[in-house]
């Protein structure tokens, strides 16, 4: 699936509302076709010397902010339609967790440097290692962003409380029996009977099941949840962050202004062959125009696109054997007509 370097509002620039409406006709899937397009011209010009996949990855790469998601400082991501950059770490919400999903690896020949990094986005299963703040784990159970159950590693939150079956005995104030398949909690001792059961005392009430879009749990020995058939009780914040511009987040986008740019321009024209490719207005070609010579330019080193130049074996910048000098050393190493 192709990931967008590119969002609606950054056309607005050259563009208006309407003017895009009228060119995508309500098809979301125009600006894929067209930013494709242009993203291929880009690659195919500036690949050579420059390092511009890592350039778009870091576009293609920003999330929508997702209140699973534990965001740390300096990540960017889309928040109320803009880019934002986090300036305060931003945790996600924990549900319990009735198995053990990861354990320290023991395996003490395992090298580090060629385990993945563990992240939130991955879709994990058994046996699958993980570098997670320089630890190694093995996964034990499949989690992951596509399962909609994301697990860090040791990241938990929650205790298991024990339920044994209700008894026509005293039960402490909180308490927590089952009883016909459901779970209580011994919520008062007014008039408390021991002799009448959960369903028919209004001293117990009902435990409810754990619910993810509620988010005001509270970190007390008697907030309770079931979970998978378990009963759960938070033994720290459990709840997501509320992110809010200016104490979390800023507006920041850390996106090559130049490829937006030239990226935009080109989506547009090709935005605009789509329905009338006989009919594409001036402004649009010369804009079309304009960028291609950048790239050109660009591609033969005669302007910097503020694009890191990629580098060779030498940490040298790489030189397009179209611009290389003739030289008399044939030492394969230092003339680029041999490389």
């Amino acid at each position: 699936m192709y990931r967008r370097f590119l969002n609606d509002n950054d056309y607005l620039g050259i563009i208006t509302q309407e003017a895009l409406a009228q060119l995508t006709r309500g098809n979301d899937g125009r600006f894929v076709q067209a930013e494709e397009s242009a993203e291929i011209s880009i690659v195919e010009y500036l690949s050579e010397n420059y390092e511009v996949e890592k350039e778009l990855a870091r576009g293609k790469y920003i999330a929508e902010y997702d209140r699973r998601i534990t965001y740390p400082v300096g990540v960017h991501i889309y928040f109320e339609g803009q880019i934002h950059e986090v300036i305060r770490s931003i945790s996600g919400y924990r549900k319990p967790s009735t198995v053990i999903y990861w354990e320290e690896c023991s395996d003490i020949n395992t090298d580090a440097a060629l385990v993945i990094n563990y992240s939130q986005f991955g879709t994990y299963y058994p046996g699958n290692k993980v570098n997670c703040n320089g630890v190694i784990y093995t996964c034990l159970s499949e989690n992951g962003y596509k399962f909609d159950d994301i697990r860090i590693p040791l990241v938990s939150g929650w205790k298991e409380v024990e339920t044994p079956s209700w008894q026509p005995i005293g039960y402490p104030l909180w308490d927590v029996v089952e009883y016909g398949g459901e779970f209580y909690t011994l919520t008062t001792l007014d008039s408390f009977d021991s002799n009448l059961d959960p369903m028919a005392s209004n001293n117990w009430g009902a435990i409810a099941d754990y619910d993810p879009a509620y988010n005001t749990y509270e970190l007390s020995d008697h907030e309770y949840v079931v979970y998978k058939g378990r009963v759960f009780s938070p033994e720290t914040d459990v709840n997501a962050d509320i992110p809010q511009a200016g104490q979390h987040l800023v507006l920041h986008d850390p996106r090559n202004s130049n490829l937006k740019r030239h990226m935009v321009r080109l989506a547009v024209y090709e935005l605009t062959k789509l329905i009338a490719p006989n009919n594409v207005s001036v402004v649009r070609i010369r804009d079309y125009e304009d960028s291609m010579k950048w790239l050109n330019d660009a591609a033969r080193l005669r302007l910097n696109p503020q694009i890191p130049r990629k580098l060779d074996e030498t940490k040298k910048p790489v030189t397009d054997w179209q611009l290389a000098t003739f030289q008399t050393d044939y030492n394969p190493h230092c003339n680029p007509w041999f490389i």
